[in-house]
């Protein structure tokens, strides 16, 4: 039997609908939305709906899904119960009455200002839904710590969509690093182009920072390879100013988070360098991502950005391109034939994860290790955290705390 969606967030990586228009970067044709569309299609997913905060977007949203899915693949329906209605100009809480309309066991993908994941999170939560957010899963380790206390009180699934996880290259690379003895050196790099500073305006600076909206995925990546093994103890963060300022954005321009880690079995020590941008220029891709790992006995090097595949055109210049986050273009015969893409299996493995929660049996593991579950990304919410602590700080080192059980159970500067 398939489950209900509800998609929370109209945004560009929802719909691929950014100011009134198609979004200039890579995903003008959204993900989340397409993705379910497509599971409906597939009979995984049966009621679809979406809501947002401004109503009088909506019909802009349905014209714009038509010409990029609807109009462009075979046998896509578009169609989805949206809220609040296209009259209601402004209404934060409209999600409240779209979450209503769901049961207990349905699926909701929140994809939302980062300061407003926690409260949209526990309200699905609380109803009895599975609940898939996008990084960062929350801003502080408080919040982390409660959504996981509500998620095992309702036995209900809560993860954060780090698509990397689904990378078949980074799937490699991490079960290559378990093998290469102490960790001992990482370091990322995970930029977007100034363009972004407009796409995000309203929140960027206000409610976030560009530390929680890209150095995640890294963070993630680490602590998913790394962690059986090696725990973060110290974070110190560093900044570079004066693009987003003078846009009159109080916000930072690339944040370095420096990560001092320890091997628990030897209690050898190593480093973590996260950086993350959002003011690089236009070049042959919308996010250059790259990562450098170090162990003891071995190193790992990706270029995520450069598969090796590029294409220059009269329209768009040169450009490298990585269909393997998402195909997009349709097959001869106008097919959607994208569900082999990571961006797409992060999304269809959830709601087939917590479809199985919900007929009470249970999903593959290898599934649910890939997962990034609530309560195995505590450490995650703590780095970010005690990196924005720390900057707000002119620096400060902040420790991050264990209970006895290794658990971390808190932040002390």
């Amino acid at each position: 039997m398939s489950v209900n969606a509800l998609m929370i967030g109209t945004g560009e990586y929802t719909t691929g609908f950014v100011h009134d228009r198609a979004s200039g970067s890579d995903k003008s044709a959204g993900v989340v939305a397409l993705t379910l569309m497509d599971l409906r299609r597939r009979g995984i997913v049966g009621r679809l709906a979406m809501a947002g905060t401004n109503g009088t977007r909506f019909p802009g949203i349905r014209q714009h899904l038509q010409a990029q899915i609807g109009a462009v693949y075979n046998d896509m329906a578009v169609d989805c119960a949206t809220y609040p209605a296209d009259d209601v100009g402004n209404d934060p809480q409209a999600y409240r009455s779209a979450v209503a309309t769901l049961d207990a066991g349905d699926v909701v993908v929140v994809f939302t200002p980062d300061d407003t994941h926690f409260d949209i999170a526990m309200d699905a939560v609380r109803h009895g839904c599975h609940v898939l957010v996008a990084k960062p899963l929350v801003k502080t380790l408080d919040q982390h710590l409660a959504l996981t206390d509500a998620a095992r009180r309702q036995d209900v699934l809560v993860a954060m969509e780090v698509h990397k996880r689904w990378d078949p290259i980074y799937a490699d690379a991490r079960d290559r690093v378990r093998g290469l003895g102490d960790f001992s050196f990482f370091q990322s790099w995970m930029s977007q182009p100034k363009t972004q500073l407009d796409t995000f305006r309203s929140w960027a600076g206000h409610s976030s920072d560009i530390s929680y909206y890209l150095n995640t995925h890294h963070i993630d990546f680490h602590v998913w390879a790394a962690g059986a093994f090696a725990r973060p103890v110290t974070v110190r963060a560093v900044a570079a100013t004066g693009v987003a300022e003078s846009r009159e954005m109080p916000t930072e321009d690339t944040i370095t988070l420096v990560v001092e880690w320890r091997n628990t079995s030897s209690g050898n020590l190593g480093t973590g360098l996260y950086t993350s941008s959002w003011i690089a220029p236009k070049s042959d891709v919308h996010s250059q991502q790259r990562f450098f790992y170090m162990g003891h006995t071995g190193e790992v090097d990706v270029d995520q950005a450069h598969r090796g595949y590029t294409v220059a055109t009269d329209d768009n210049g040169f450009g490298s391109l990585n269909p393997l986050f998402m195909k997009y273009r349709p097959d001869a015969a106008g097919n959607f034939v994208g569900q082999s893409g990571y961006g797409y299996r992060s999304i269809e493995d959830f709601v087939l994860s917590a479809t199985a929660k919900r007929d009470g049996g249970n999903d593959e593991p290898s599934v649910r290790d890939r997962l990034a579950t609530v309560e195995s990304t505590v450490e995650v919410t703590a780095i970010l955290e005690a990196g924005r602590r720390s900057l707000d700080q002119q620096g400060s080192v902040v420790t991050i705390e264990y209970d006895d059980s290794g658990a971390v159970c808190g932040l002390m500067n």
